[in-house]
């Protein structure tokens, strides 16, 4: 009896040419994020002085350090929770709609923008002498300009506005997934609009709007430059990631850089842990009532 060629033994094992095309994907995860994020680790854990806990006894000791916390927090989920409010009903709007692809290129035109240009857009246009201050002022709404940048709400506006398309795609992607019969049969059984949508929609979307809102939360949590250009980055918009930067590239500290990046992903990796916890309370099915 002759024995099984090398490639397969192989393929019996799993490790065929499907399983080799799965490398690529690999190798690239390994480079751009598992070894800069054991790196960034050692390097927290190796201090200028002190114990390998120094950098972190550093930052909670200090209160101007460890407020970025709830400062990045205050930013990061009131902008997530109103991207997600406004992107659920325009999403449900959406799917209905016949030119569908138009309007969703419309809503999400400001990812091609960029940060920076949304934040220099709204020093313009909600600066004391820009075009919101001036119009509220000309029909008498207002009898000086509103302080609209350089602020909380200044970041809070260029958050919402790059945040939106992307809370919007992907709920718009869990929306149209779901089956239409099954809101047709809730709507035979005499199920009224809301009633529909709080015990028919809403339980088969929690789980997607459940990832929508960790993705869109890590995204707001990172704010960087819209805190610099729009904020107070040395008052109440004091983001965790300028603390990063100024510890790494202002002191040339970078060991304590890198302690604040890992807790910075900690409180990133917390929220993101209870939010997915707690959707299993609404749903315990899949995914999603998807069509087919």
């Amino acid at each position: 009896m002759s024995t099984p060629s090398l490639r397969a033994r192989l393929a019996a094992r799993g490790f065929d040419g499907t399983t080799l095309l799965v490398l690529p994907g690999l190798a690239v995860m390994l480079g751009l994020f598992i070894y800069p994020f054991f790196y960034g680790l050692a390097d927290s854990l190796m201090p200028k002085e002190g114990a390998w806990y120094a950098n972190y006894a550093t930052f909670f000791s200090d209160p101007f350090q460890y407020r970025t916390i709830a400062a990045t927090l205050w930013l990061a989920l009131p902008v997530t929770i109103v991207n997600l409010a406004f992107a659920v009903p325009i999403a449900f709007r959406v799917r209905l709609m016949t030119r569908q692809r138009l309007l969703t290129t419309i809503l999400v035109l400001p990812i091609t923008l960029g940060t920076v240009f949304v934040a220099d857009g709204l020093l313009t246009f909600l600066g004391p002498q820009g075009w919101f201050n001036r119009v509220l002022i000309l029909v008498g709404l207002l009898d000086g300009p509103v302080k609209l940048t350089n602020n909380y709400w200044g970041v809070f506006a260029s958050l919402v506005i790059t945040g939106f398309p992307f809370a919007f795609l992907l709920t718009l992607s869990y929306v149209t997934g779901i089956d239409p019969a099954i809101e047709q049969a809730a709507a035979t059984l005499g199920a009224s609009p809301r009633q529909r949508f709080l015990r028919v929609f809403l339980p088969l979307l929690v789980p997607g709007l459940a990832v929508t809102f960790c993705l869109a939360f890590v995204q707001a949590f990172a704010v960087f430059p819209s805190a610099v250009l729009l904020g107070a980055p040395a008052g109440p918009t004091r983001v965790i990631s300028i603390a990063a930067y100024q510890a790494a590239f202002e002191q040339y500290d970078h060991s304590l850089g890198s302690a604040i990046a890992m807790i910075m992903g900690a409180v990133e990796l917390i929220v993101v842990l209870i939010v997915l916890g707690g959707r299993s309370l609404f749903y315990r099915g899949p995914t999603g009532g998807t069509k087919g």
